[in-house]
C-alpha cells in the first residue's frame, strides 16, 4: 500500500455516515436530550427497528465515522511496509484527512459536543483508542526501544494531531493535511534524534555531488533547524 492511499468508502459506510450526518444536524438544531431516536430514523429514512438494528444509540451515533477511521487505521497499519515511526504519523495524518475531508459533519459535531460533556468524555475515550493503537504498531515494529519512549511518541502524535484538528474547527485556521505530515515530521525527528544518542551520522552520497544537495539531505535527516558552515 503506498503511503498516501486512502482507501474508498464502501456502500454501507456511506449510508452509515449519511444517518450521522442527519442524526448531528437534529442535535445541533433540536438539542441532543430533546432529539429521539424515532426523530433521526424518520430524518435518514428509517424505521426505528432498522435504526437499532443497525446502531445500539443516539450516542454510538454521534462517533461512527470514528469507528470507521480507526478501522481503517488499524488496516494501513497492518499492511504498511513503513518504518513504524512514520507508518504512525502517516496513519494520524489519514485521521486528519477523513475528518476534514468532510468539514461540515466534523464541525457539526464540534459544536454539538462542546455542548454535552457526556459525549466530550465518549470522544476521550476514542482519542486513547486510537493512541493505543498507535503504541501497538510501536512495540510490534521496534521491541528493542524502550517501552516508555514508545508511549510517549504514540501521545505526542496524538496531541500534535489533535491540536492541529482543533486549531482547524475551533480557530477556523487553514490546515491542510501535508501541514500535519510536516509537523507529525518533526515530532519523529526530535524522538528518533534522541533515541540515536550521540553517535555520529554518516552519509554516502556519489562523487559530484553539490553543497546544495548536501546541505539538503543533512536537513531531511536533521530537521529545519540545521544550520552549516562553509
Amino acid at each position: 500500500m503506498a503511503a498516501h492511499d486512502e482507501p474508498r468508502e464502501t456502500e454501507d459506510s456511506r449510508f452509515r455516515l449519511e444517518v450521522m450526518g442527519a442524526a448531528l444536524e437534529l442535535f445541533e438544531s433540536k438539542g441532543y436530550e430533546a432529539t429521539t431516536v424515532d426523530q433521526i430514523a424518520e430524518s435518514a429514512g428509517l424505521s426505528r427497528r432498522t435504526f437499532f438494528r443497525q446502531f445500539r444509540s443516539k450516542e454510538d451515533v454521534v462517533f461512527l465515522d470514528h469507528d470507521a477511521t480507526l478501522a481503517h487505521v488499524q488496516d494501513f497499519l497492518g499492511t504498511t511496509d513503513l518504518d513504524p515511526y512514520d507508518a504512525v504519523c502517516e496513519a494520524a495524518a489519514r485521521v486528519f484527512a477523513r475528518f476534514s475531508g468532510t468539514p461540515d459533519t466534523t464541525r457539526r459535531r464540534y459544536r454539538v459536543l462542546q455542548t454535552v460533556p457526556a459525549l466530550r468524555e465518549r470522544e476521550l475515550v476514542m482519542v486513547l483508542r486510537y493512541e493505543r493503537v498507535f503504541v501497538d504498531t510501536l512495540r510490534r515494529g521496534a521491541p528493542t526501544q524502550e517501552p516508555l519512549s514508545l508511549v510517549q511518541f504514540a501521545a505526542a502524535v496524538t496531541a500534535t494531531h489533535n491540536y492541529l484538528l482543533r486549531t482547524w474547527l475551533r480557530d477556523g485556521a487553514r490546515v491542510e493535511v501535508e501541514d500535519v505530515r510536516r509537523a507529525l515530521g518533526a515530532v519523529k525527528r526530535r524522538f528518533v534524534t534522541d533515541t540515536a544518542g550521540d553517535r555520529p551520522t554518516a552519509l554516502v552520497l556519489p562523487p559530484g555531488t553539490s553543497v546544495a544537495d548536501v546541505t539538503t539531505l543533512l536537513a531531511q535527516h536533521f530537521g529545519d533547524g540545521l544550520t552549516t558552515t562553509p
